[in-house]
């Protein structure tokens, strides 16, 4: 039976966890031999549980790759105890909740979470995976094509694509060889002309692979541990131990034919791309003295001195990054990816020389206490005051820890380097050498180029060995610049005391408002961290005022970033992190972390943009990564493209991404220096400052930030005048009127197709919202299982709610290799026709269990700061300041009746409602193009075919905005 119980000691084991965590913790092993974490919180709100299987792609048999993947979508569908199709995903999408599960190498992951209420049941639909799945022959053919159409949307992928290749390169024999996705041809037409059946064998490997004993089981509830383990022990026990030896896969993927190779590769998007990587010693087996990370932390520095700061000075790099990447116990990889510029693609060679000569700084200087000292105190800071994350987040995590850590580790895993041991760094900066370095070259230059094709993705490549010497070149011809190790980081807090908040706000309160700025802040009275978060977003009129000051405006954002960059990356290091981005409004800046150094950091950022100025050499290099971006936009999944259109359609003051990219291009170093003085001329800041800091404190901050912008003898910004106070504004489609907009999808070598299929509802009300939000529970499952699991039409298929600037809708997003978005849409139609019976037939008690999902739901604590400060900045930005709002309409869900809703979806929803508003956004992917003409032909009247989306938004009447009402008082 189980051990003995006791919390977070194991055996006489203590697990390590951080000091502010007060769940509790318990390990178990049950009869079976199936270890289980046990975790009690009595203050969650979501229950949620992990299951790690020990095997993975690695195991999949010959001939039939994907096998592992295509068996974890299998489980999801039926079971002995449970046999009605999908019936677990409903249960759990209905009650609040959300599953998934990943395929790795050497580990196959499933986990679920839901409200706290419904997680006995939940949890044993979830044991049932283990015990006795059903998998019917017709669900077999339909989760191969969902398979297929999964493997479709990564087929023009350039981080899927490199990675098989670099996989192709390696031992043939060798697990890492293969490839683990899948596909119509390995799960059906290979198996089939073979005479394989591939349920027999789905079946065979689930039998010879799934066993207890080499299980992991992670468990998070509310409820106490003696109770958990009482669930756990009655639901999981029937889980068959067969006493297998979880697969181990020795040998090294890399023989030395594939060391010492330079691989040019052709990829889909604009840009070049280095990647360069070396078989190392696996940091698993020295995770406490962190090999890997100690030298990911160095390599991929980015303050004065680094090798990226070098790049970057030189005009050759945009970015990089540099640490472990796929490892198994037998073998890894350490990886150093950079992205390069035009002129940095010109200069490989010498780039690779400064790489070299880096590493070999490194080896010179020896390895440093003081580095590796600072490093595993900035780690140790980060675990113990790390922030409360959904419960499934953290537990997925946790179970594939399991297998791999001894007990005291499970919670840590590799975050926590200890243990100072030069020699074993050391051995892993000797095994960064010329002699087995593998070079990864992707650029469109080498159109023209290449003599091989790799053969799941069609990649186009050459390969050349290259020799010890050959780099040895390249490291001589690298320019002289004066590389070095980093400086001690000032930015590592020390003072991690609570403040004594005075004020107990339990919303925001507008603690100051002048001509200037407003200020919302918020203390902290939940999480008891020392971290605060900060927004400012600066409304500055010009900024959407045309496509180029749009433009204008994002080149200045991202200079502005850039200039900081080796300043603010050891802020970022230690834990302080800071962005500035476009807004809806102007552009925002963002900082959160540790509290204790931020104002420093926020006062160096504000000092920067009162004293910018253009450098015409970074202008350059930042123009030319704008100008790619555009240029990928035509790559973007076609059901992003679909999304994209929706928003132009509906959202005033935006502007096609055509007309900005034909701005860029004549855009020069001196327009942007002209644009910005009068970017600021007219200002208004607002603020929001909440977590570990004083009200005297945010009101100081603010207040500093006004006297270097706008109280300067020479000020930089002058207020807004009230008529300038800027609004998000929304098309307003016509009631009983169907739009439909036909697109094709712009990369012709794409045969997916896509269809959003929206409906405008209402702007924002709390008795509407939540009519809207329940018809979005009870329908969500229903739209997956139907267009997804039974029709196949593609893997991506999702409701989602859809809130512009508090106008409230509901899309249907459906991605397809299969059919086109005609045949689509008129399924969503038909989906729709069906459910209206659904909803007229549904029992009082399921009325009244949705209910109580989507209450549960709203009643969900935040988590940490970050998810809180984000809930009120929506409400600031977008004007509506409905700081009660979860309360309020969980005041108006416990008054609705069904009749309510059932009237709701008539009305609004319902095909042929009175007062429905729909639009369609259909993207014809290459194999469907030819359907669009007679799609057009056969759009039902009355509708609008939407032909210029400028022109249509324009003829369009708005909603109102809820920023142009009533400003609240002090």
């Amino acid at each position: 039976m189980a051990v003995e119980k006791s919390n977070t000691t194991v055996g006489g084991v203590e697990i390590l966890k951080p000091r502010t965590d007060n769940r509790e913790y318990r390990m178990i092993v049950l009869k079976n031999l199936l270890q289980v974490l046990l975790i009690s919180d009595p203050d969650t709100d979501k229950c949620a549980a992990s299951m790690s299987v020990s095997v993975g792609s690695f195991s999949d048999p010959q001939g039939l790759e994907g096998l592992a993947h295509f068996l974890e979508h299998m489980l999801f569908y039926a079971s002995e105890k449970y046999p009605e199709e999908d019936s677990y995903s409903k249960y759990i999408t209905e009650h609040g909740g959300s599953t998934n599960a990943y395929t790795a190498s050497e580990e196959t992951n499933y986990h679920f979470d839901v409200n706290a209420d419904c997680f006995e049941e939940a949890l044993d639909r979830f044991a049932q995976f283990f015990i006795k799945p059903l998998m019917s022959a017709d669900a077999t053919m339909r989760e191969i094509k969902a398979v297929d159409s999964e493997n479709q949307k990564n087929l023009l992928s350039d981080g899927w694509r490199i990675r098989q290749l670099q996989k192709h390169l390696s031992k043939e024999d060798h697990p890492y060889h293969k490839f683990s996705t899948g596909n119509m041809d390995t799960l059906h037409v290979r198996p089939q002309a073979k005479g394989v059946d591939t349920r027999s064998e789905l079946i065979k490997f689930y039998e010879e692979h799934y066993s207890a004993n080499i299980m992991h089981l992670v468990v998070y509830g509310k409820e106490s541990l003696d109770k958990i383990q009482d669930l756990v022990e009655g639901m999981f026990q029937e889980i068959q131990n067969t006493n297998k030896v979880v697969p181990r896969f020795p040998g090294q993927p890399c023989t030395p034919d594939h060391l010492q190779i330079l691989v040019k590769a052709i990829p889909i998007k604009q840009g070049h791309k280095l990647g360069v990587s070396w078989p190392v010693t696996p940091s698993i087996h020295h995770y406490e003295e962190a090999p890997s990370q100690y030298l990911g932390h160095l390599i991929g520095h980015e303050g004065e001195g680094s090798l990226f700061h070098a790049l970057k000075t030189l005009g050759w790099a945009t970015g990089l990054s540099a640490g472990e990447g796929e490892w198994t116990l037998d073998y890894s990889f350490f990886k150093v990816s950079i992205d390069l510029t035009d002129a940095g693609h010109e200069h490989m060679q010498e780039i690779l020389g400064l790489l070299f000569n880096y590493i070999q700084l490194l080896q010179q200087t020896g390895v440093c206490q003081w580095i590796f000292d600072e490093l595993s105190a900035i780690c140790e800071t980060k675990f113990h005051y790390q922030d409360k994350i959904p419960p499934m987040s953290y537990i997925v995590d946790i179970a594939s820890n399991m297998q791999i850590y001894p007990t005291k580790d499970w919670l840590v895993g590799s975050s926590l380097p200890t243990k100072f041991n030069p020699a074993i760094v050391q051995k892993v900066v000797d095994e960064l050498s010329p002699s087995n370095v593998r070079i990864f070259w992707e650029s469109q230059k080498f159109e023209g180029q290449t003599d091989k094709a790799e053969p799941w993705y069609n990649t186009a490549y050459s390969l050349e060995k290259i020799t010890s010497s050959t780099i040895q070149e390249w490291v001589q011809s690298a320019p002289d610049v004066h590389l070095h190790l980093p400086a001690p980081n000032v930015f590592i807090p020390t003072d991690l005391s609570l403040k004594d908040a005075n004020d107990k706000e339990t919303v925001p309160v507008l603690l100051r408002k002048t001509p200037f700025s407003r200020l919302w802040y918020k203390p902290d009275t939940m999480f008891s961290k020392p971290k605060a978060y900060v927004k400012m977003d600066f409304n500055c009129p010009l900024a959407v005022s045309s496509p180029d000051a749009a433009v204008l405006t994002d080149i200045f954002t991202r200079l502005l970033m850039d200039y900081l960059n080796e300043y603010a990356y050891y802020a970022q290091v230690a834990g302080l992190y800071y962005g500035v981005s476009l807004s809806d409004n102007g552009f925002e800046l963002t900082l959160l972390g540790y509290n204790h150094k931020l104002r420093i950091l926020l006062e160096t950022v504000v000092g920067k943009i009162a004293n910018f100025e253009v450098k015409p050499d970074r202008f350059a290099v930042i123009k030319e990564t704008v100008t790619k971006e555009y240029q990928n936009y035509k790559f973007r999944q076609p059901y992003h493209q679909a999304m994209y259109y929706c928003s132009l359609i509906l959202q005033d003051q935006t502007w096609p991404w055509t007309e900005e990219l034909d701005v860029l291009s004549h855009l020069e170093a001196e327009d942007v220096a002209k644009f910005v003085p009068m970017l600021f001329s007219r200002t208004f800041i607002e603020c929001y400052i909440a977590g570990n800091v004083e009200n005297i404190e945010a009101e100081s901050m603010v207040k500093h930030i006004e006297d270097v912008l706008f109280n300067d003898p020479k000020p930089i910004c002058r207020p807004l005048f009230p008529s300038q106070h800027l609004t998000n504004r929304v098309v307003k489609l016509g009631e009983g009127m169907k739009y439909f907009y036909h697109q094709d999808g712009s990369n012709p070598s794409d045969e997916n197709s896509a269809l959003v299929h929206y409906i405008q509802v209402h702007r924002d009300d709390f008795a509407m919202n939540i009519k809207l939000q329940l018809f979005g529970l009870v329908a969500k499952q229903a739209t997956f299982h139907q267009l997804r699991t039974v029709e196949q039409l593609g893997y991506i298929t999702a409701l989602a709610q859809r809130n512009d600037s508090g106008i409230y809708g509901v899309q249907f997003i459906i991605q397809s290799s299969v059919k086109g978005p005609g045949h689509i849409d008129s399924r969503v139609e038909s989906l729709l026709k069906n459910f209206e019976s659904k909803l007229y037939e549904m029992s009082d008690e399921d009325f009244k269990s949705n209910v109580t999902a989507l209450i549960d739901m709203k009643l969900e604590k935040h988590k940490n700061l970050k998810e809180e400060s984000r809930f009120y900045w929506r409400e600031i930005q977008s004007g509506t300041l409905k700081f009660n709002r979860k309360e309020a309409e969980v005041a108006a869900l416990k008054q609705l009746q069904k009749q309510e809703l059932i009237d709701f979806f008539d009305e609004y929803i319902k095909i042929g409602a009175v007062r429905k508003k729909s639009l369609s956004i259909r993207v014809y992917g290459s194999q469907h193009l030819k359907e669009m003409a007679s799609d057009k032909d056969e759009v039902p009247s009355p509708s609008v075919e939407i032909e210029d989306i400028v022109g249509f938004r324009k003829s369009q009447p708005l909603h109102g905005s809820f920023r142009g009402c009533g400003q609240p008082k002090l």
